[in-house]
């Protein structure tokens, strides 16, 4: 075994093996601490057909995620924990799509095994501490996410330390020393450099009461922007017993103020100068929802970059045809209005209609409409139709025509 070439998930892998081994007593065994886990399995068999212009072929990628994770909350000594879950990816019999294949509109799911948790937590009187692999999802995920919609999810490799012990009160803080991507770095030849980073997330949030939840936060990625912001979130049942949910916030991205030596950015510290803001409300009543948003991704200014959000879980937000998993030069809006149903029955269905434009000018990005219907079909599995039909602005832009079809189902014990 060559000791330079270990990843953290498996140096982490080896300690949380190390650390059961070491905590079984005379009266302990370890095959006690392993009846007394938590086991967990997941199958996501996955039909994606992709229709794009200009690309004269369509994708067609069948494939299946099947994640096996453990979860050991006692090993000796109160509030240590641990956490392991591996992860494949395999496609089956429709692998027509990039990058596996050259000529066709990407699909994110290439084949590829991974460690994707492995991590050592102690959690006592309020205060938690965590060292490891670990799937990191901060309020919504337009900042910081796992991209759980992806086959393979974004992980990071960090030490985090929290603090709850005051009633309503939630405070965060976490080293991020490198991100794992959707892609396998070798995928398609894409060669992707690690993620290594240096970048250090703050967030903390208060909860007033129900109809106000205040947040903010610092999100520091190094080499590129640091993320200040603030937002507001709550709920309020109004006479009619119309349920109202409404959320505004806003973030300020500036200088980096964190440097990284290694590639993608290289010593990178760009200039930044750009805005986000986002209000949204929505009403929900006997099982009817409806609702709209206004959404901007600030223009560079003065600075080298549009308001970006690189670790976001991204295809949650404007639109599912990930067509603006980049915030274009002249930044972005996008105004959203959606309306859905649900009841145990029959199940869930939204429509979701996005109009985009530029932030600066007057260019017409398009606009995307989205459907999405998830029903239980039995005991422990999910099921998932959705769809996305994206249609081009103007004529000069780069975004065409696109069209994104999907049938899932999920199965988890």
């Amino acid at each position: 075994m060559n000791i330079k070439k270990l990843g953290l998930s498996s140096i982490t892998a080896i300690s949380i093996m190390t650390t059961l081994t070491s905590t079984v007593g005379a009266d302990d065994g370890l095959e006690t601490i392993l009846s007394n886990g938590k086991y967990s399995l997941e199958l996501r068999p996955r039909y994606e057909f992709v229709d794009q212009d200009p690309i004269a072929n369509h994708a067609n990628a069948f494939t299946v995620r099947t994640a096996i994770g453990a979860k050991f909350d006692t090993l000796g000594v109160d509030g240590l924990g641990t956490e392991v879950e591996m992860m494949d990816v395999r496609n089956f019999g429709a692998n027509n799509y990039a990058p596996e294949t050259a000529g066709y509109p990407v699909v994110a799911d290439g084949e590829q095994s991974r460690v994707t948790q492995a991590n050592i937590s102690y959690a006592k009187d309020g205060f938690v501490a965590l060292v490891g692999r670990k799937g990191v999802n901060l309020d919504n995920e337009r900042f910081i996410g796992t991209v759980g919609w992806r086959q393979m999810p974004q992980t990071y490799d960090l030490a985090l330390v929290g603090y709850n012990g005051v009633e309503n009160l939630d405070l965060q803080a976490a080293y991020v020393w490198q991100v794992n991507r959707i892609f396998d770095r070798e995928l398609g030849g894409l060669n992707l450099p690690d993620f290594n980073t240096n970048s250090v997330l703050l967030h903390a949030s208060y909860k007033i009461s129900p109809a106000l939840n205040l947040t903010a936060y610092d999100y520091m990625t190094a080499s590129f922007a640091d993320h200040l912001g603030i937002r507001a979130t709550g709920n309020n049942t109004l006479s009619n017993e119309v349920k109202l949910d409404y959320t505004a916030e806003y973030a300020k991205q500036m200088d980096a103020s964190l440097k990284e030596k290694t590639a993608p950015f290289s010593n990178a510290k760009p200039k930044q100068d750009a805005d986000y803001y986002k209000v949204e409300l929505s009403g929900t009543k006997m099982g009817y929802t409806a609702g709209g948003s206004y959404e901007v991704l600030g223009e560079k200014g003065s600075g080298t970059n549009a308001f970006g959000t690189p670790l976001a879980t991204l295809h949650a937000m404007n639109g599912w045809a990930d067509k603006f998993l980049a915030t274009p030069v002249d930044g972005l809006t996008d105004m959203a209005l959606n309306l859905g149903y649900a009841n145990a029955n029959f199940g869930k269905i939204m429509g979701v209609y996005h109009k985009f434009d530029s932030d600066a000018g007057s260019v017409d990005y398009g606009s995307e409409f989205d459907l999405l219907y998830v029903k239980p079909v039995m005991k422990d599995v999910t099921m998932m139709l959705k769809g996305a039909v994206y249609s081009q602005g103007d004529a000069t832009t780069t975004y065409t025509d696109t069209s994104k079809y999907w049938v899932m189902f999920d199965y988890k014990i």
